[in-house]
């Protein structure tokens, strides 16, 4: 299919040039164009691509719908005694075997083994590894899907090669000098505007709504004041003959650890992101400012499960050690600690709220600035009685949208505070947040049937409405401090 993108471009180019040059030919007529030669150009080429793409991309979806209930029809009757234990296991197999199998040269599929044991020496010698669970019976259906596959994926391309010419054609064939090319091409600009801001909305509604059907499952098993008000997490599995909703599910002590490390984040960030920012924007010559920001703001490239290695190799053993020295014996800071994850996750999040704060106060307006040094206060009076006060409402939005990031995070949490739900205030003990737990109950090859993990949308949809509410206000103080000084 590839290929057939490829072609149905090239004409879109061709049509491209041609369209422009048989719009120019018309200039200088008696007659005065309605658009000029680009936009004809222009509508030629979208004509010639964008019909064809759509039919391409409705062909592949309608052809792998069909492929999975030809190849389902295929399939023997499923019963308890088969081999493969589940319908979907099965049809997964027959797809990698049909992968698998369009590694082989043609020789090879002239005589194709009829049994997977003779089959799979081939295949390896190819470098693809199958699951032993393959039968012996899935081979004659995997070289079928390939060539139906492949008679469907020639007969869409063919299909679209023939709109994007007809495409073409009937684009250059109506350039006239009256032709609204320029409307038919803001036209598409527009509905393209518009879908790519539908998709963005329905992304984020089937994110939600993913979430939520799971959530209603799990509160189908356990109470809402269980996972509300619980403060015990111990979401251990049922043992045999135990009830489903086995284990404890509080959420108190997750959000209390994220609440609580992103605390101490900005604790860490803010004073001196802010502080950086103000040395920024009022006092660094443009040569240092140049320098400066730029170095500060490599830390935001920086992946955070670098910043969490350090944090596990270098930071928290340091401290641990440093605390040992100080009291001369038990140390009483952990290596895995709030204070650690805290401390590094503020480090990786100055940046962020540098960037933010200096953007805001240098929006301040500039008269400002003079008529308070005019009227005889110095810089820094300027700086703490006129900018910070005008700049104060987009900082506070600025200071929201960093929490926002620090309650998301997830690696730095793992490797420098540990995956402990405890519920305590000693900031030098191990706590956990939910995006850690999150991750704990999603992992291994599990199935969505259990509270123990379908707890894992509880906590997400939780996540997502508090970064949402925090997300809100922070847009709508910044909003409020634009509109009062743009």
């Amino acid at each position: 299919m590839t290929y057939f993108i490829a072609i149905i471009l090239v004409i879109g180019v061709v049509a491209y040039f041609i369209g422009r040059q048989r719009a120019a030919m018309h200039t200088g007529g008696a007659v005065k164009q309605h658009s000029r030669p680009h936009y004809h150009a222009w509508w030629a080429f979208l004509l010639a691509t964008m019909p064809a793409l759509l039919l391409l991309i409705v062909w592949s979806v309608g052809s792998s719908v069909y492929l999975e209930r030809h190849v389902e029809a295929q399939l023997p009757p499923h019963t308890a005694e088969s081999a493969v234990p589940n319908r979907s296991l099965e049809l997964g197999l027959v797809r990698s075997l049909a992968n698998g199998l369009r590694r082989l040269d043609a020789a090879t599929l002239d005589k194709l083994p009829a049994t997977f044991a003779e089959l799979q020496p081939l295949l390896v010698a190819k470098g693809v590894a199958l699951a032993p669970d393959t039968q012996d019976y899935m081979i004659p259906i995997a070289v079928e899907t390939n060539r139906a596959s492949d008679s469907l994926r020639l007969t869409g391309g063919i299909l679209g090669l023939i709109l994007s010419l007809a495409g073409a054609a009937l684009a250059i064939r109506g350039i006239q000098p009256r032709t609204r090319a320029r409307n038919n091409v803001e036209r598409i600009v527009l509905w393209a505007l518009l879908g790519s801001s539908t998709i963005a909305i329905l992304t984020t509604v089937g994110i939600v709504l993913s979430m939520l059907f799971e959530t209603f499952h799990f509160f189908a098993a356990v109470p809402l004041t269980n996972f509300f008000f619980g403060i015990v997490w111990d979401p251990r599995f049922a043992a045999a003959g135990a009830g489903a909703s086995a284990g404890q599910f509080g959420l108190i002590p997750l959000l209390a650890g994220t609440l609580y490390i992103a605390l101490v984040a900005l604790l860490v960030a803010v004073p001196i992101g802010l502080l950086s920012a103000v040395y920024m924007a009022e006092y660094a010559s443009r040569r240092v400012r140049s320098i400066v920001k730029p170095t500060l703001e490599l830390l935001a490239g920086i992946p955070t499960i670098v910043y969490g290695i350090f944090a596990l190799v270098t930071l928290g053993p340091f401290l641990r050690d440093l605390s040992a020295a100080l009291t001369g014996g038990t140390p009483f800071i952990q290596a895995q600690s709030i204070f650690t994850a805290g401390l590094v996750m503020g480090i990786m999040l100055i940046p962020v709220v540098s960037s933010l704060s200096d953007d805001i106060i240098t929006a301040v307006p500039r008269a400002m600035r003079d008529g308070s040094l005019g009227l005889g206060a110095t810089r820094s009076e300027t700086i703490k009685r006129v900018i910070l006060p005008a700049a104060l409402p987009g900082i506070v939005g600025a200071i929201l949208l960093t929490a926002s990031r620090a309650i998301g995070e997830t690696m730095i949490v793992v490797l420098a505070a540990g995956v402990a739900a405890n519920l305590t205030l000693n900031p030098f003990e191990a706590m956990t947040t939910i995006t850690v737990k999150i991750v704990n109950q999603l992992t291994g090859d599990l199935e969505f049937n259990s509270p123990q993990t379908l707890v894992a949308f509880a906590l997400g949809i939780t996540l997502f409405v508090v970064t949402l509410i925090m997300n809100i206000v922070a847009l709508y103080i910044v909003r409020k401090y634009r509109e009062q000084y743009e």
